[in-house]
């Protein structure tokens, strides 16, 4: 399974990738929209980590490039704010599947991505 993580704190995309990594999946991290674009571009994948608030980029942006470029890859939205706590967040993004806390357990964010990426 191939995911893809786009998050600026490199230490919180180093903790879900090393989980995800544990299951067997391959991960890609990157940090900014220009690399997200670029990795995109390059490689299908099945989940994308993708956290609202990037300190070099728009999440959004992001997203709707995903949907044309990978339109089965499924998104998981992170933040760290309460920014979208209404659930408006799936009228803006027609793959995402999920939107969760960034403080949530690295083991509990492995196995929503295990189940996300099972349903498709």
């Amino acid at each position: 399974m191939e995911i893809l993580i786009v998050e600026s704190q490199p230490e919180l995309g180093s903790l879900w990738k090393a989980c995800l990594e544990r299951r067997g999946m391959k991960v890609t991290l990157v940090n900014s929209q220009t690399r997200a674009f670029t990795a995109l571009s390059a490689q299908p994948f099945e989940m994308i980590i993708l956290d609202l608030i990037l300190a070099e980029g728009q999440a959004l942006a992001i997203a709707d490039y995903a949907s044309y470029r990978r339109p089965d890859a499924r998104i998981i939205f992170v933040t760290n704010t309460s920014f979208f706590s209404d659930g408006s967040i799936f009228q803006l993004s027609s793959n995402a599947c999920d939107f969760v806390q960034s403080a949530t357990p690295p083991e509990d964010l492995a196995s929503m991505v295990q189940h996300y990426a099972n349903e498709s």
